[in-house]
């Protein structure tokens, strides 16, 4: 949603030619993106550190960011590319969501049911969008890559790591309620999104 909203492509071209300076290949940069992940994993899961883990995710993404730039300044962008590119960011928000669910499994519940059910509801909903778009390119529902864009959503990758990237920043303050709060709103809305894509793909099919 925000990449159909927003121009970002000036920044990706001026981070493009800034990174590339260094000589890095795009996919070194994908892999590297893992690293800080891992490391906020550990932060948060293992030590219950929410300030750092929350750095180390956002700078997991900025590499991932990173990547893409430089990939397109110097004209390597490829398939394989794209391919890994996508499975590391599937690495990076689940190594997150695992990492809240260590951290609130054993907290006061704050919305009438286990926090560990709202982390597994948001797990579900990250998944599913991605899914419903893939299955439907590989069943031949959806197959023009134009309209598998639009397929889009309410709250696609970036909206949903900016919403708990906010409820971490909101849990420093007040270690489970408002990120509770911001998990299980998140998770709605990415279901909803899943709904959305299912929607599109059977109102796609029977219009053909």
């Amino acid at each position: 949603m925000l990449r159909s909203k927003f121009d970002t492509e000036w920044f990706s071209v001026k981070l493009g030619l800034v990174f590339s300076r260094l000589g890095i290949s795009p996919n070194t940069w994908t892999v590297m993106a893992l690293v800080p992940a891992l490391l906020g994993f550990v932060a948060l899961g293992v030590y219950q550190k929410i300030p750092e883990a929350l750095v180390l995710f956002i700078l997991s993404g900025f590499l991932d960011a990173v990547d893409g730039a430089v990939a397109r300044v110097t004209s390597r962008v490829s398939a394989l590319g794209a391919f890994l590119d996508g499975i590391i960011d599937r690495y990076v928000e689940m190594l997150l969501y695992f990492a809240l669910l260590f951290f609130l499994s054993g907290r006061t519940e704050e919305l009438w049911l286990p926090n560990y059910f709202w982390v597994a509801l948001l797990i579900f909903g990250s998944m599913m969008p991605t899914y419903i778009r893939a299955y439907a390119d590989h069943r031949k529902v959806v197959t023009e890559s134009a309209d598998l864009r639009r397929m889009g959503g309410l709250l696609e990758r970036a909206e949903r790591l900016t919403l708990v990237y906010l409820g971490l920043f909101l849990g420093m303050y007040n270690n489970v309620l408002f990120l509770v709060y911001v998990v299980a709103a998140t998770a709605v809305l990415a279901n909803f999104t899943a709904l959305q894509r299912l929607w599109f793909v059977v109102s796609y099919a029977r219009g053909r």
